[in-house]
């Protein structure tokens, strides 16, 4: 199959040295993107600024904002045959970026901001046979009712939902827990590392894909 994955945090600029972001380390979308080379799946790697290695065999599209993932994203989603939306894209940015750094003198900026894309559901409009897998990265008990609602919405085939505070799970470590979120109900996994989560949603997207 044609996957092609979405993986890291953006960047949106407040002046030249500052930006807004988040806490995504890119592990949990690289390790999908492994997880289906292992398979043999043909994959495209879009990915926000990281400090980690891509695995070995990925077609590497390196981005930092928003408005460069969108571009990228839309440049590529008629190729794939499943997308797989982990990337943690910023859901606002400063609404005029400063050419210069601002100084620390004086009153203290204000920032105006505005929303950036929601890149999900612009895709989904165009999603035709395509499988469509997207993340949920929520906090507190109320996360499964967050992701069944971002299925509905985003016209997902699957979201992984996740509690990001729970231990051993959400940014910057090698485990995850998750919960599958699909037509047919929630399943919940064990806590697991990364690369497992991985390969679990390749198993959902081939048994998905195959014929009936």
């Amino acid at each position: 199959m044609k996957i092609l994955v979405t993986a890291g945090p953006t960047r949106e600029a407040i002046d030249p040295v500052r930006y807004i972001s988040n806490r995504s380390s890119g592990r949990m979308g690289y390790a999908v993107a492994a997880a289906a080379l292992e398979r043999g799946h043909d994959v495209v790697l879009i990915s926000g600024p990281v400090a980690i290695p891509p695995p070995a065999g990925a077609r590497l599209v390196s981005v930092v904002s928003a408005a460069e993932m969108q571009a990228a994203l839309e440049a590529r989603f008629g190729w794939c045959e499943a997308l797989v939306m982990c990337a943690a894209v910023a859901d606002w940015r400063p609404r005029r970026p400063r050419t210069l750094k601002i100084k620390k003198r004086g009153a203290p900026p204000v920032l105006h901001l505005v929303r950036t894309p929601d890149l999900l559901k612009r895709v989904s409009a165009r999603k035709g046979e395509r499988i469509l897998v997207g993340f949920a990265a929520e906090t507190g008990p109320g996360f499964l009712k967050e992701a069944v609602r971002k299925r509905r919405q985003k016209r997902c085939d699957l979201v992984v939902g996740n509690d990001v505070t729970a231990p051993g799970a959400g940014f910057e470590v090698e485990t995850n827990r998750v919960a599958f979120i699909a037509a047919d109900g929630v399943t919940r996994l064990p806590l697991m590392s990364k690369r497992d989560v991985g390969r679990r949603i390749v198993d959902w997207i081939e048994k998905r894909a195959a014929p009936r």
